[in-house]
């Protein structure tokens, strides 16, 4: 029987493992035998995160993340959970190798995908011109050409973000109007720097080591054109992994897990819940640290009050 176990290797998991292995809890991170290290592992350069000033890899921000986790004690699996049962006392949770394991308490910290737009090519160029976060990646298009695509409020705020760096921003949208809030559309509509492309989708991402465009079909009239392009934002929303256990804990409208306030706690006892599974609004690795922290501090005073 384990006092933890975290599901998620993300930074919400690792600030978790750490806290949890310093209040001797003896964690285990169940991380995936795939995508262990979570979005990060998928960007470059990191420049806003804390404590180191002149940037780091993100695959190397995560190992870092790792080792001092494991120096702590805790012990990580690199195996998937594919089936939880969280509603008893006793947690259980089971894994693609095979394994069973039984816990006290449980912190789900399995993250949310950016939404991606299934273009050939779309992960390869990822890094490379591709990005679908402009507070990470916004300042390596000073004096550029970019485009944004998509028709919320993420949408119409990350372009208006990007006009900061970049000479000029395309925002691509495949309707007639945007779904956003209407004073974000305005501040969008009024910033000189952008210039809305309507009606039209993007069929093909063009250049080879990095983007150099995109192809573009008028969604009404179905004629294409070419748009020459140094960067590309995906900003049509973000898919949290809730599958293993949305039949068990309590979502949000936006399916993403329910907390209490600040808080970790879910409305399972001894079930918490850290990182962008529960963020639908800031989805940064400094924040999701911090909300890692908080699900430990929750499971150790869960488990001092049980």
């Amino acid at each position: 029987m384990r006092d933890v176990i975290i599901i998620g290797s993300g930074p919400a998991g690792y600030t978790a493992a750490i806290y949890a292995a310093r209040a001797g809890l003896n964690p285990l991170l169940i991380a995936s035998s795939v995508e262990a290290g979570g979005e990060l592992m998928k960007t470059t350069e990191v420049e806003n995160y804390p404590g180191f000033p002149e940037g780091l890899m993100g695959p190397d921000l995560m190992a870092n993340f790792q080792a001092q986790a494991e120096r702590f004690g805790t012990e990580i699996l690199f195996d998937d959970v594919t089936e939880v049962d969280l509603k008893g006392d006793v947690k259980i949770l089971k894994t693609g190798g095979g394994q069973t394991f039984e816990a006290k308490t449980v912190i789900l910290s399995t993250g949310a995908a950016y939404r991606e737009l299934g273009l050939a090519r779309e992960k390869e160029l990822s890094g490379h011109g591709v990005s679908w976060c402009a507070t990470c990646d916004g300042f390596f298009f000073r004096e550029k050409t970019i485009a944004v695509v998509g028709g919320g409020d993420s949408a119409m705020e990350e372009a208006n973000f990007l006009t900061r760096f970049a000479a000029k921003v395309y925002l691509i949208h495949r309707r007639d109007s945007f779904k956003a809030s209407k004073i974000m559309q305005e501040r969008a509509l009024s910033n000189p720097k952008i210039e809305v492309i309507w009606n039209s989708a993007i069929t093909e991402l063009q250049g080879e080591a990095k983007l150099t465009g995109v192809k573009l079909e008028d969604t009404v009239t179905g004629a294409t054109s070419e748009l020459e392009l140094d960067g590309l934002f995906i900003a049509i929303g973000n898919d949290p992994r809730v599958w293993l256990v949305e039949d068990q804990v309590e979502l949000t409208a936006e399916k993403f897990i329910k907390v209490e306030g600040r808080s970790s706690k879910t409305n399972l006892p001894g079930v918490f819940a850290a990182g962008d599974v529960i963020d639908p609004t800031y989805r940064q690795a400094v924040t999701a640290a911090g909300s890692g922290c908080v699900a430990a501090l929750d499971a150790e005073h869960y488990l001092q009050n049980h």
